[in-house]
């Protein structure tokens, strides 16, 4: 698939600031199922020293400084975006999950690179804390010797089908704990506690910050601004790599999937952050718009 990717961001102040540090994760990653080109970044006001550089865990990170007085902030990123069909599931099939959980505990003494890489994913970070209950919610799919592929799918559609999507249920500061009690959330909320529920057997999980493509109802016109940052896990599968699934949608991320970042959870991949002097209070405004591009010469869309 073929998109024409724009990520708007706004920042309107109650008051004048004077100075401001920011970094910037909304530059899509290349990956081998993902090619990114054209991209453009426009900052208003102007702003000085704009560099980019890799985080630690490989993520797109634009800084850049703003000196003159301003009482706004606008950050719009736009760029074209090709996906295709992520590596083949066929070889892992056979691993069982307690397999798994072990190769992570073991991993430092067998030298495995990718399991060492991995083994920072199954430790307790800012926004995910392993706690009893996450795991006695996983045990439910993780039945002894069960294949590790067969419990994460089915812990994957647990979560969509027993939670509900409220967008006023949580904020960025709920407790996962809340969020398991009410079963209310969004998909920064899901994606925490899936990957909870893995750390808490053991195994390996990560928060993936991107996109999807939606489609407007039939017959009405997409709505440019409509669309918005999603979030999605990937868990470890030693001997092969990280399993994308979207527990907010209860599916694994196909070419409707683009990928900003990854990290712990979602304090590593914070769209735009910063520090600044002055300001006050402040309103956000984000626009995201993820537009199918389309084949003039056939006519249709590359979908």
């Amino acid at each position: 698939m073929k998109y024409k990717l724009r990520h708007l961001t706004h920042y309107q102040y109650s008051g004048p600031a004077t100075l401001s540090h920011n970094e910037a994760r909304i530059l899509p990653r290349q990956l081998p199922w993902q090619t990114c080109s054209n991209t453009q970044l426009i900052i208003s006001p102007d702003a000085i020293g704009l560099s980019e550089r890799q985080d630690f865990f490989g993520n797109r990170v634009a800084y850049f400084a703003i000196e003159a007085v301003h009482n706004s902030l606008e950050v719009v990123v736009s760029s074209d975006v090709e996906t295709f069909p992520r590596p083949a599931q066929d070889f892992f099939s056979g691993t069982a999950w307690e397999d798994a959980a072990a190769e992570m505990s073991r991993a430092v003494r067998t030298g495995n690179r990718d399991s060492i890489a991995a083994r920072l994913f199954v430790l307790d970070s800012p926004f995910v804390m392993r706690q009893p209950a996450l795991r006695e919610y996983a045990l439910a799919s993780f039945a002894p010797g069960r294949l590790l592929r067969d419990a994460l799918l089915e812990l994957n559609v647990r979560i969509f089908n027993e939670f509900t999507y409220d967008e006023d249920s949580t904020t960025l500061a709920t407790p996962l704990q809340e969020v398991l009690e009410h079963k209310r959330g969004v998909c920064q909320d899901f994606a925490h506690l899936l990957i909870g529920c893995l750390r808490a057997m053991g195994l390996a999980a990560r928060y993936v910050s991107g996109y999807m493509e939606t489609s407007p109802p039939p017959g009405q016109e997409k709505l440019l601004g409509a669309d918005a940052t999603h979030a999605w896990v990937a868990a470890f599968i030693p001997g092969w790599g990280w399993q994308e699934v979207d527990p907010t949608n209860g599916c694994v991320p196909d070419e409707r999937y683009i990928v900003l970042g990854w990290g712990r959870d979602f304090a590593d991949v914070t769209p735009l952050k910063g520090v600044m002097t002055g300001g006050g209070e402040h309103k956000l405004t984000v626009a995201v718009d993820v537009l199918p591009v389309i084949d003039v010469a056939s006519e249709r869309l590359l979908i």
